[in-house]
């Protein structure tokens, strides 16, 4: 299960929302983009992007996000994190990760770090359990 198939399921049940954090392999980084690294990735029909450099302004980091929006084509808006990385501090969100937040604000779930920890079909189960209890509504 994607997270695009997740969102067509269950759009009109929960409130999706993705947050674009700091660059997780920037080329002025710890970089995946270039060597064996760089053509498994290819050849694997990686969509992110391997050639983007670490946003140093808000700017730069929203351009990059709107970027990686058009590229993975989820469909769910895309908001961006601060420089000062708030969002991903709180949630403990790098390098990816999914969570479930109930309508009283707790987390209901939290996936595992990705790439391994990066489990759709997880979440889908979270809501269906949490949308079960009756308590969310379409939003």
């Amino acid at each position: 299960m994607s997270l695009r198939d997740l969102y067509e399921s269950y759009h009109d049940r929960v409130q999706f929302m993705m947050v674009y954090i700091r660059e997780a392999h920037p080329v002025d980084g710890w970089w995946l983009g270039g060597g064996v690294a760089g053509l498994a990735l290819k050849v694997a029909g990686y969509k992110a992007a391997t050639d983007v450099y670490d946003p140093k302004t808000i700017e730069e980091r929203r351009a990059v996000a709107g970027r990686c929006d058009s590229a993975l084509e989820y469909g769910i808006r895309t908001y961006v994190d601060e420089m000062d990385d708030a969002v991903s501090e709180a949630y403990a969100a790098m390098p990816t990760r999914l969570y479930l937040v109930g309508t009283d604000g707790r987390v209901v779930y939290a996936g595992g770090l990705g790439p391994m920890g990066f489990k759709p079909a997880e979440l889908g189960r979270a809501i269906e359990e949490y949308t079960a209890r009756g308590e969310v509504g379409a939003g």
